[in-house]
């Protein structure tokens, strides 16, 4: 199994950045390019994703969706495009907070997406307000028309991206002019020493913690190895500016563990 390694004074210069979270993969398999093997990886540990992502956040990670739907609230979207939606945690969420027309969820795992359409079926008459759709499909090729939805929104899905600016030039192409875009994403945190601890925590503590709850630790471990190769803070906003967006900026949150990100068409 080849590792790609990182060095451990970042950052990166923004070509090697780009290069390692194209060649960093979840199992390393020979034959297999980045989206085959993610898309694998989360179809194994679709049943236990949001059980796991609870017990790893302790509940944080809804805090932080919820700051990132904040960004979106004075815009009023009414269409919206959920990428990488996953389980639907964020379509949920949006659903209840921004109370839109249409909720469009797609994600490259069926498994995920399955777990997805179960929650939705387990919700109660009126619970929800908008047309909520899970899809399967390739945040590089999104199979919508051009200038369709008024807001998008990521979280933890783009680093996962085969070809990160394919992806960002994809939300740019299907969002209306104007339109916001919101990613939630894990960031290194720079504040000594939280920096360490953390490091410490992500690198060894949660792929123990993976293996035991979903039987995967290497899915854990690549979690780590994705962030670290991830263009954060800065480098993320000038990823955006490439593909196409305006006034791109970013807010820490929990002492620096991940970031939203916002921008604009």
């Amino acid at each position: 199994m080849r590792q790609v390694s990182l060095p451990s004074t970042l950052p990166l210069p923004e070509s090697l950045f780009l290069r390692a979270l194209t060649e960093i993969k979840p199992y390393q398999s020979p034959g297999k390019n980045k989206k085959d093997e993610v898309e694998l990886m989360f179809d194994k540990i679709s049943g236990n994703y949001d059980l796991l992502n609870k017990v790893l956040s302790l509940g944080i990670d809804r805090n932080w969706r919820k700051k990132a739907l904040a960004q979106l609230i004075p815009f009023h979207p009414q269409n919206i495009l959920d990428v990488a939606t996953g389980t639907g945690d964020l379509a949920f969420l949006t659903d209840t907070i921004l109370h839109p027309k249409t909720i469009t969820g797609i994600d490259l795992s069926a498994g995920m997406l399955e777990v997805a359409d179960k929650r939705l079926k387990l919700r109660k008459a009126g619970e929800s307000s908008a047309k909520i759709t899970f899809l399967k499909g390739d945040a590089e090729a999104l199979p919508f028309e051009s200038d369709q939805y008024d807001a998008a929104t990521v979280a933890f899905g783009v680093r996962n991206f085969a070809d990160l600016h394919g992806g960002l030039s994809e939300m740019y192409r299907v969002l209306r002019p104007g339109a916001p875009i919101v990613v939630l994403e894990f960031t290194k945190p720079r504040i000594f020493p939280f920096k360490q601890l953390f490091r410490i925590y992500f690198r060894h503590l949660l792929p123990l913690i993976g293996a035991w709850t979903s039987g995967d630790r290497r899915a854990y471990r690549y979690l780590f190895e994705s962030v670290q190769a991830f263009p954060d803070y800065e480098s993320f906003n000038q990823e955006l500016t490439k593909a196409g967006f305006s006034e791109p900026s970013y807010k820490p949150l929990s002492l620096g563990i991940c970031a939203i990100y916002t921008a604009y068409k």
